[in-house]
Parts: C-alpha cells; structure tokens; sequence
C-alpha cells in the first residue's frame, strides 16, 4: 500500500493495537455505532480526532450568566474577522466557541463558497446540534425512483421504521401523534406547546388549505424522561436554551450524555481522542480492509521522525467522520486495489453531494393578544412538512421545502416612542412588544454529479493529508424551490392574519444548513452507487459507512434521525454477518 515517506508509523505491536472493531468519529452517527457494537459484545475502539469531552465534567460555560463572559456572550471583532466561515454560524458565541474548529486550524479549499461548520471534540456536532427529529416517510424514499433525479434507494420506509423506534426510544423525542402520511409518528415522548399566536397561525392555515399541516415541532428533549433515560443519567430538559454549551442535565439527546457513557458501561469501548485517521489499510492478500492509519493530533511535527502514526486493526470499520471528513479519509484511503480512494471503482467518490436549502424566509407582524406571553425558551417550533411534488411531479421545480414558523414579542422600546433616552425608553425595556412571526423552508436539493469534493494535488494540512476542494453550489432548481417558497408563505401568512409581509433571500452560500450528505451514497447498483442496503462498500464488505456520507437523496426533513436509524440498522447486520463468518 503507498504511504506517506513522512509519516513515522509505530505499529506498537498488533495484537495490542487490536480490537473487534474501530469507529472513526464519535458524533451521533459515531456514537450510535459503538453503542450498538459494544451492546453486542465487541471489543471497540472511537478514534476521534479532537480533544475529550466527558459529559458535565468538560461544559465550562453550561451555568455561566451573560455578565460573566468578557463581552457578554458575543464575539469579539478581530476573532470574526479571523474566522468569516465559523463566525457565521448562528450557534458561534463566547460561549461555545471551544466546541468549533476555527478556520485557520483546518484549511480546506472553496472552488465556490462553501461554509464547512466543524465540531472536533468526542462528541462531535452532537454538541452543537439543533436537535428537530423528523423520520422521513415513504415518499422520500421513493423520490429519486419516481423523478429520476437521483440513484433508487435501495431501502424503503418500512425497512427503516423498526429501526427509527429503535433509537427514538433510547434517544427520547418529544412529539405530537400527529397521523401524517407525509411525516409518520415517532415514538413520542410529550410535546411541546405552541404559544397563543402559534396557534391561531397554525388554525388558520390548517383551515385554508387541504394539503398543509402545521403541527408541533418534534426534537430530542426529554420533557417527560422515560425509564430507559433515567438509567442513562439523564433527566428533564429545563428549557434554557443553552444547548450548544453542553447541558449537564442531559436533557437533549447528545454522544456525550447517552450512547457513549453506555457503551463505557459494558466495558468494551475504547475511546481514543486527539487521532486524526490519516487512511484506511487494505489488504490486497486478504481482499478486505483490515485497519486504519492514525496521527496522533498533538504530535509535533519533526524534522527528521516526521509525524507519529499509529495503526490499528479491527474485522469491521464504521467511518462515521461527518460527511466530509468521511470523503476525505476514504479519498485519501488509496493502495493498489482503490489507486482512486477507497472503494472507489466507479468514480463516484466525492461526487453527488447536497445539503438543504435554508436560503428563504419571510417575516411578518401580527395583531396578537397584548395580555399574553409565554414562558421558557422552548427548543423546537411549528412546522409543516413538504406539501410540494408528494404524489405527483406539479411545479417546475424538482421536490420540496418544509417550513418551519415562529411568533414572539420582543422588548417594548422601538415600538413607536419618541423618545430613545430618558423614562419613557427605561420604563419600555420592562414592557412586552408587539408580536412578530418569522418563517423559514429547509428546502431539498438535488444531487448532481458536478457538486463535489475532491483532494488537492498540491495543499495539504498540517500533518501531511491533502486539503479538501470544494466544488459545490446552489443550481436554476433551488432558485425555483425557494421563489415558491417566498410565494406560498406569504400567502400563508396574508390568510392568517399577518402583515407587514417581508421577503428575504439570504443568498447565503452552501454549509450553514450543516445537513452535508452524500458522496459515498447507498444504491443497489455498484456502478452507480458505493454502498449497499445495509450501508457496506460494494467491494470491500467490512467497512460501514452510516453519516451524511451515505445518504442517497436529502428529503426535507432534519436527517439527524435517519442517520442514528440507518447506523443502529447497519451496526446489528454487522455483527450478525461477523458471527456467520461472512466478513
């Protein structure tokens, strides 16, 4: 297999450097793998390639108030001017600035403009995540074999839904049951409520169109801890919203607050931070991978040793990276066999990458009661699923949007006083506003060939492995999605009573959605797709890969649940094919 001539490999014997199987990242995808492995009694080792976050011991600001942060939460100039990419995520504060990988510590290359979010801590995004679960339905599966825009899945609805119970239960959804053909039911924990101007919004637009449901949001928040949450140390979810610090009450589901600590607890995990998987190994003797090249992060570069690596061996591989790191290891992965990346006969490593459409959103002022409010912060809110192209192709663009909506009052100061000092504005900043309603899609686009990620002939980061290109964009299909949807939620709104309707299109570029999929896409043909039903290589049957990487089509829904699905199925095959002996 070619190496790096400038890489130190210290194998440090094989047997010790041996398990039954190895996890590459320890995110949600990440996590759920271990768990289930070490569930099944396999000795298993997490490489991650950030630093050790144990659960409530490592959230330094999980209890800080904002007086107690240096400027109050909010990030000073130069930091954003040194991180533009990051700096834009809504999540990115004083606060959880730690969780984030800062642009400079791991460059990447944009050919077009692409924001790549990054988490590199055990745990990954888990972290950071804004927690809406949704199961995808039947007509999200069957999308690309009914419009052709995409390979056929090869799984259907009903393969998946065993498995979306599997980890609902475990993970805790919060949800109504709301009978949806377009957006089947979890396995619900209680919901949360809409506030009055929610739910005048949502009955009257429920009331004016046949084909449009609004209903309560769905996320993984324990509002009522069920038994199964209690034994995994985790309890009620206080509605702070200050998930992205870290919550030491495990009120939303993260690797960090439930399938790691229980796959410690069986006393097969093995967790390994600060390792940056450099490769695959592949055994051309054997047909089949056999272990990963691993750089230890903190290692100095030196001059003559070169950068210190570690290889490890296992039956089975799960690379659950994150999609782009994902489609990096695997296109750095080469030998003999793959001389083009890991498994990558067909060529289509990298390629047919997509990502939702968040461009849109409309906002609008409403006529709301003045002696209400409502308590909390809430983390989840209205949505309607995709009611665009469900049954039959009816627009002239390709699929959907969901829209997802919320109202509020702010502080009463704005509102129409004169004056901007004195009484009048002090006793304002006491009082209510008036009420605001903001709506926004998460629209589906369609993965092309041209949208790619590739690697650099000539750039590589800071411990020798090539930088990551970035060729992708939006296209005439998304411009089309998100016009209707500017369209149809002003009418939306107009029919509820809204006004002072306000169109925006962001024009933001591809990224700050972090819902990255594909590249490395199931299908059941190897000549156009890399993986199987159950998620294995084509050609190499004991390497996984079940994160975004994997994922054929997007939908419109949040994918975060199909991933933990799709990995929970893909980590059961794995160990019952490994006790067939069938790889």
């Amino acid at each position: 297999m070619p190496q790096d001539s400038s890489i130190n490999i210290n194998t440090g014997g094989v047997q010790q450097n041996t398990y039954d199987a190895i996890v590459i990242g320890s995110g949600i995808s990440g996590g759920w793998a271990a768990k289930e492995l070490c569930d099944n009694g396999l000795k298993t080792l997490l490489l991650e390639r950030g630093k050790n976050v144990v659960h409530k011991k490592d959230y330094p600001t999980a209890t800080l108030a904002p007086w107690e942060f240096p400027h109050r939460g909010k990030m000073p100039l130069q930091v954003i001017q040194e991180n533009p990419v990051v700096s834009r995520c809504y999540a990115f504060s004083e606060a959880t600035e730690h969780f984030f990988v800062k642009d400079k510590e791991h460059p990447y290359i944009q050919e077009k403009p692409f924001d790549w979010i990054r988490g590199y801590q055990v745990g990954g995004k888990s972290l950071l995540w804004a927690r809406q679960t949704q199961r995808w339905s039947k007509f999200d599966f069957e999308g690309p074999a009914r419009d052709g825009y995409a390979v056929d899945w090869p799984i259907r609805y009903n393969d998946l839904a065993p498995w979306y119970s599997h980890v609902e239960k475990f993970a805790g959804i919060s949800g109504n049951y709301d009978g949806l053909e377009t957006l089947p039911d979890s396995e619900f924990l209680p919901a949360w409520e809409m506030n009055c101007v929610e739910k005048d919004i949502a009955q009257k637009i429920n009331a004016a169109y046949k084909d449009r449901n609004v209903v309560q949001g769905r996320c993984a928040h324990l509002t009522k801890p069920d038994q199964i949450h209690i034994d995994q140390g985790r309890t009620q979810c206080q509605a702070r919203s200050l998930c992205e610090r870290g919550c030491p009450f495990g009120g939303y589901f993260s690797s960090n607050a439930s399938t790691i600590p229980w796959a410690l607890k069986t006393g097969n995990l093995t967790i390994q931070p600060e390792s940056t998987v450099h490769s695959i190994i592949y055994d051309d003797k054997l047909n089949k991978a056999v272990g990963v090249r691993v750089i230890n992060t903190n290692t100095p570069p030196d001059g003559r040793a070169g950068k210190q690596a570690t290889e490890y061996f296992a039956k089975i591989i799960f690379v659950n990276a994150a999609c782009f790191n994902t489609n990096l290891i695997l296109l750095n992965s080469v030998s003999s066999r793959f001389p083009n990346g890991f498994g990558n006969d067909n060529g289509l490593l990298g390629k047919y990458i997509a990502f939702h459409n968040y461009r849109g959103t409309v906002s609008a002022s409403y006529d709301g009661p003045v002696d209400k409010y409502y308590y909390g912060r809430r983390p989840t809110q209205p949505m309607m699923p995709n009611f665009r192209n469900v049954y039959k192709q009816e627009t002239d663009f390709l699929r959907g949007y969901m829209c997802f909506y919320g109202a509020g009052r702010g502080r009463g100061f704005g509102d129409g006083l004169n004056e901007e000092i004195g009484g009048a504005y002090k006793d304002a900043l006491t009082e209510a506003g008036n009420w605001y309603v903001s709506m926004m899609m998460q629209g589906e686009t369609i993965p092309k060939q041209t949208n790619e990620v590739y690697l650099s002939k000539d750039k590589k980061d800071e411990w020798g492995i090539p930088q990551l290109v970035f060729n992708v964009d939006y296209d005439d299909n998304d411009v089309k999605s998100m016009n209707d949807f500017l369209t149809q939620a002003s009418e939306m709104l107009d029919k509820a009573g809204c006004k002072n309707i306000r169109q925006r299109d962001s024009k933001q570029a591809p990224g700050l959605d972090i819902h990255e999929m594909g590249g490395v896409r199931m299908g059941k043909d190897p000549k156009t797709s890399m993986l199987n039903a159950y998620n294995q290589f084509h050609n190499c049957k004991n390497v996984f890969v079940t994160d975004g990487a994997c994922m054929t089509s997007t939908s419109t829904q949040n994918p975060s649940l199909t991933f933990m699905a799709l990995t929970a199925r893909a980590a059961n095959y794995a160990v019952e094919q490994l006790k067939k002996q069938n790889i």
